[in-house]
């Protein structure tokens, strides 16, 4: 990746360079001949107007001024085509000891404008030489001892070219300068911005090897500091993943081995002791049995958990009377509730209709009351409320006890975690918040716990509808 954000700031710089030499080449040289070439004009034009009516021969001082205003060289040709004078920069030039001078006129005389000199037309070119402007040339007719004669300006651009070309070395040394610095900035840039990435990247693939304790520690501001707090929460999440999964296999261990133990103890006990005993051979099988549902209930959690948060378990909705629900629940509880001398008071009103599950409602009330009977003194009362607010029902389970800590009311729905507060008793599976929890999620139900004046209300709220049960 760093090679690739190189390459494209690479790139960049490169595309800048050209853009310079686009300037340079098609715009400011062109338009530095363009306004040479304007700017002599501009100086011949109030000459022109005036050498239409003037004899050049009666003014010794306008040849000279020709001259100097072309800023160049000026060839004075009869009508015939001869040369009748020469001038340089303002100064004459003896025609027989001009030498490179003269090259100005012998080309003249080769180009295709000639024949306008011989015309007395005026006329203006541009010089070429190795594909660049060389010099620029502008004839003029003119009257010389009453004559038609013509003069021809010749202004070289031989110092503009050196001055561009001069200009191009810069631009040349100025390129690889640039070009050099950028590859080193980028290629300093580049890996600075592609580290972070690589350490999130070495804590990412160590996390899916296993590595639980990788972290990328990065201390930044940006976007990158933000993908590397997401990445450390990740790691943290992982690791409580790992720590409850360690838990489960205890917790799921432990909750099996007990029963497992009892029923093979009330099983020998029912065949070797009170195999003659009718009713207590009947009362160790009715309590096999209860131990053998309490495990099945375990497993039919842990199977329903589980397809509900993977999304392969469907809802099953139709019109219910939530009251019945809670109803057939607690009389379902009770027996165990009693064992402590706990009593379970229903305090509703007669039919409230809800749009629902019935049996997952049924399997929230169910480890709502079997939470609650775990954590409530023997003797005491759990209160089951049902009422209506509104457009909703609140369903509320509350028991005596010590309040849940603020810090773990968040962690209590989660699977097979155990508050710090919870009694001795073994009602339920040990997942019954995290089934209420994924039940009512799937229900998209509100629910919640609160804690005051020695309480603890666990609660949910199911939206109401129309009269029309099973």
């Amino acid at each position: 990746m760093a090679v690739r954000l190189w390459g494209i700031m690479m790139a960049l710089v490169l595309l800048s360079v050209a853009f310079m030499w686009s300037v340079q080449i098609f715009m400011l040289e062109k338009n530095y001949v363009n306004a040479t070439i304007s700017e002599l004009q501009e100086r011949l034009g109030p000459i022109m107007d005036e050498l239409k009516t003037e004899d050049l021969a009666y003014n010794d001082e306008l040849i000279p001024y020709l001259s100097r205003a072309s800023n160049g060289k000026m060839l004075l040709i009869n009508s015939e085509g001869k040369l009748l004078a020469m001038h340089s920069y303002g100064h004459p030039i003896a025609l027989n000891e001009a030498r490179s001078d003269i090259l100005v006129w012998e080309r003249l005389k080769e180009c295709d404008e000639y024949v306008n000199v011989l015309k007395g037309e005026p006329y203006s070119r541009r010089i070429l030489a190795n594909n660049r402007l060389d010099a620029y040339e502008m004839g003029i007719p003119v009257l010389y001892y009453g004559t038609r004669a013509y003069v021809v300006l010749y202004r070289s651009l031989t110092e503009l070219n050196a001055v561009l070309s001069m200009s191009r070395w810069q631009l040349v040394a100025l390129s690889v300068i640039l070009t050099l610095v950028a590859a080193v900035l980028a290629a300093i840039l580049s890996a600075r911005f592609t580290k972070p990435i690589q350490v999130i990247k070495q804590t990412v693939d160590s996390l899916a090897a296993g590595d639980l304790t990788a972290t990328p520690g990065l201390a930044l501001k940006d976007e990158l500091g933000q993908l590397s707090n997401s990445v450390d929460e990740l790691a943290r999440a992982l690791r409580r993943v790992d720590v409850l999964r360690k838990e489960v296999i205890a917790n799921v261990s432990h909750e099996l081995r007990s029963p497992l133990a009892l029923i093979n103890g009330y099983a020998e006990m029912a065949r070797d002791i009170y195999r003659k005993d009718d009713s207590k051979r009947n009362e160790e099988l009715n309590r096999i049995i209860k131990e053998v549902r309490r495990m099945s209930e375990m497993v039919s959690d842990i199977m329903d958990c589980s397809q509900l948060q993977a999304g392969y378990m469907k809802l099953s909705k139709d019109r219910y009377n939530l009251c019945e629900i809670v109803e057939s629940e607690i009389e379902y509880c009770e027996s165990g509730a009693s064992e402590h001398g706990i009593k379970i008071r229903l305090d509703a009103q007669a039919e409230i209709p809800v749009l629902a599950d019935a049996l997952k409602i049924s399997q929230v009330m169910r480890n709502l009351l079997y939470n609650a009977i775990n954590h409530t003194k023997d003797g005491g009362t759990i209160v089951v409320a049902v009422a209506e607010s509104g457009a909703n029902c609140k369903v509320s389970v509350i028991n005596p006890g010590e309040p849940i800590p603020e810090e773990e009311r968040e962690s209590i729905w989660e699977r097979y975690q155990r508050s710090q507060h919870q009694g001795g008793r073994r009602q339920g599976t040990g997942i019954g918040l995290s089934i209420v929890s994924t039940i009512l999620k799937a229900h998209d139900m509100r629910y919640g716990v609160d804690c005051m004046d020695g309480e603890t209300i666990f609660w949910f709220a199911c939206p109401k509808t129309e009269h029309d049960f099973l």
